[in-house]
């Protein structure tokens, strides 16, 4: 993975404040389970609604964990007043999403001033193992956050 630095030293903490605030994320039940500069992972634990009629996750779900997890992996690198605009990903499922959980892990590949790219990878597991289910590379445009979401310092 390339080395990056943020623009926000508390690149952490705004990430995982930022990924609550997401009301699909939450309703998924996704998690951040890891954060490092231009790195994000997020798991969603299985549960009944999210499981399509062959027994694997709905391809559905695995594709939004894809764009979230790279979109925070973005997001970890911008300053406190910017966020993320997907604008392009192209995903491939090459293999079915099982077990208990699903993983994404979200990396930056490319930084620019308003363009950051990324790569994920979507891991399901069978006996235990880890097993790549999709992989994505997703397109995302830096912005200004509207002004009622930035916090000023007091």
């Amino acid at each position: 993975m390339a080395q990056f630095e943020p623009q926000n030293p508390d690149f952490d903490a705004e990430v995982r404040k930022r990924f609550t605030q997401q009301p699909y994320n939450l309703s998924i039940g996704a998690k951040v389970a890891d954060v490092k500069p231009g790195r994000v992972e997020v798991v969603v634990p299985s549960r009944a609604d999210l499981i399509q009629h062959n027994g694997y996750f709905h391809g559905g779900l695995i594709a939004g964990l894809a764009d979230i997890a790279g979109g925070f992996a973005g997001w970890s690198l911008v300053e406190a007043d910017q966020g993320m605009l997907t604008i392009e990903y192209k995903l491939n499922i090459v293999a079915p999403g099982l077990g208990d959980e699903l993983r994404a892990v979200g990396e930056v590949v490319s930084r620019g001033r308003s363009i950051i790219v990324t790569r994920i990878d979507v891991f399901g597991s069978k006996d235990g193992e880890p097993v790549l289910c999709a992989t994505s590379l997703q397109t995302l445009k830096v912005m200004k956050l509207p002004a009622d979401m930035v916090e000023t310092a007091a």
